[in-house]
């Protein structure tokens, strides 16, 4: 009760204080509302800082966080939002390298075509029209490309009906927007996962540089190394080109690079704004290097990366799709939780349907289709299989494997856990969906095999028990899902704990990378 007395003498000496405020509206007044509406502030605006609204009222200044408040009045600070049925703001990967074509296929999918496309600055426009233009409008998109980081920021407007992202929402990001009203951002109802892309490290074409090791690259853009001799290079000053802090390549590349020494982009770095941007300065410069989105390499050469363990990885359509790349990321489309309309739902669905597969790839991006490729003795991994293998008994189950592995090929459908969990997240559940709509369409008797790994933490007898477990629950889900429907389908399953790592064990990433199930697959 005391609770509930307290609670109200405050709304009270609030109510009470904005009486006192003049009744005559100024330029500078400004009216902020409590979320649930119970409560008035009326002031005057000073300033938006670090999150928090200061107004000049009755009681004095008063700093009032955002995400609690919502600011009614003519001095509030206004967000740049067009006027259009669909707002999408964020990430220049997706904005101007994928969502052209994912409008253009949505028209198209919904039986009509863009009447209408216009570009102001980073905005584009498109007007879309049904029954091949004869129709009823569809929708008005506007597609505003910047940051990764001004995606989370424009989803506090209401407006904003999507936030396009080239990295995960971070934590303090989520629950400030759960603040504002927008919901649970990383439920599966609000974060998609709509492509997968490679970060390629870029040098001018005429670089003879071919690979260059994590360990390399953390030292030339911390500044440790400056000039190609010292990697093998020609005796000339290394040009090193960055993105702007809060772009989405900008922190996978700085979190991936700099895990291991905690270094950072030296100030020497010359930023770039945008993909574009960083791709036209390399291929104009002999002795830059730089990272792009893979779909903006254009003109330069991307280098393969070496691990401190020995593994090399290429930025192939293929290694971002089972994310083994180093520099890999997943491109998301993020949406509000109070704000979905019937438009915005079925761009969302269109997105991450496989109609939309082939356009992902058109635009230069990986789409989350299910491919294969061989395994073979010309394959790295089956030359580390046995380097890795560091007794007699592992050995066995290594070479065991590698017989194994001659008769199958693998698919890029690969699921991966947190430590210890055998549980499935946001994407490895449409992976799932996925999965099953391939091998539906495959010929009865195909055989497939569910083959779980692990990291190398704990004993090797632990960690081969852990994988196969996990490879059981996915092929537990695998076959609940597909019911019927994979009927003619053989499903076995497999674990081979740490044996062939996908990544070097002395990281974070590299581990998470390792604790994976793979799907292997003959006919």
């Amino acid at each position: 009760m005391f609770q509930g007395e307290k609670r109200n003498s405050i709304l009270a000496l609030l109510l009470a204080s904005s009486a006192l405020v003049p009744s005559a509206l100024t330029a500078q007044e400004v009216t902020l509302t409590s979320n649930d509406g119970s409560i008035n502030i009326v002031g005057d605006f000073v300033d938006l800082v670090d999150d928090y609204y200061i107004i000049e009222s009755a009681l004095g200044q008063l700093r009032v966080e955002a995400g609690r408040v919502k600011c009614n009045g003519d001095a509030c600070p206004k967000t740049d939002v067009p006027a259009s049925d669909v707002v999408a703001v964020g990430s220049e990967t997706i904005g101007v390298g994928l969502m052209p074509f994912l409008i253009d296929g949505f028209a198209t999918a919904q039986d009509g075509v863009i009447e209408s496309q216009t570009k102001n600055g980073n905005v584009m426009t498109s007007n879309l029209v049904g029954d091949g233009g004869f129709g009823d409008p569809i929708g008005t998109f506007s597609v505003s490309s910047s940051t990764s980081i001004d995606a989370f920021s424009g989803l506090r407007d209401e407006n904003v009906k999507l936030g396009m992202s080239s990295r995960r929402i971070l934590p303090a990001e989520a629950r400030q927007l759960r603040n504002f009203g927008a919901g649970n951002m990383i439920d599966v109802s609000q974060e998609h996962v709509v492509a997968v892309d490679s970060i390629s490290v870029v040098v001018n074409q005429n670089n003879p540089v071919d690979t260059i090791s994590l360990e390399d690259l953390d030292r030339i853009y911390s500044g440790g190394i400056t000039n190609w001799s010292e990697i093998g290079g020609p005796n000339a000053p290394i040009q090193v080109f960055t993105r702007e802090n809060g772009s989405g390549a900008e922190s996978v590349f700085s979190e991936r690079v700099f895990e291991l020494s905690g270094r950072a982009i030296s100030a020497n770095a010359v930023e770039q704004t945008s993909s574009e941007a960083m791709a036209s300065a390399v291929r104009e410069n002999a002795n830059a290097i730089g990272f792009v989105a893979s779909a903006f390499e254009r003109g330069t050469k991307p280098l393969s990366l070496a691990e401190s363990c020995g593994l090399t990885h290429s930025p192939t359509a293929f290694n971002a799709k089972t994310e083994e790349y180093p520099l890999q990321r997943r491109l998301y489309l993020y949406n509000r939780a109070d704000n979905v309309d019937p438009t915005t739902q079925a761009f969302i669905d269109y997105s991450l349907s496989g109609a939309a597969d082939e356009l992902i790839a058109k635009s230069g991006l990986v789409n989350l289709s299910v491919s294969k490729v061989p395994q073979n003795l010309q394959n790295g991994r089956m030359r580390a299989v046995l380097e890795n293998a560091v007794d007699p008994f592992e050995f066995r189950l290594a070479r065991d494997m590698l017989l194994e592995m001659f008769e199958w090929d693998r698919l890029s459908t690969t699921f991966r856990f947190a430590s210890g969990s055998s549980r499935l997240d946001g994407k490895g559940q449409a992976d799932l969906e996925r999965l099953i709509d391939f091998l539906k369409t495959q010929p009865a008797g195909t055989q497939v095999s569910v083959v779980g790994f692990t990291d190398a933490d704990g004993a090797f007898g632990s960690n081969q028990e852990l994988s196969l477990g996990r490879a059981q629950q996915v092929a537990n889900e695998l076959l609940a899902a597909g019911g019927s429907e994979l009927a003619n389908i053989e499903v076995s399953v497999k674990g081979y704990g740490e044996l062939s790592p996908s990544a070097c064990n002395d990281s974070l990433e590299g581990k998470r990378i390792n604790r994976r199930v793979e799907i292997w697959m003959r006919s």
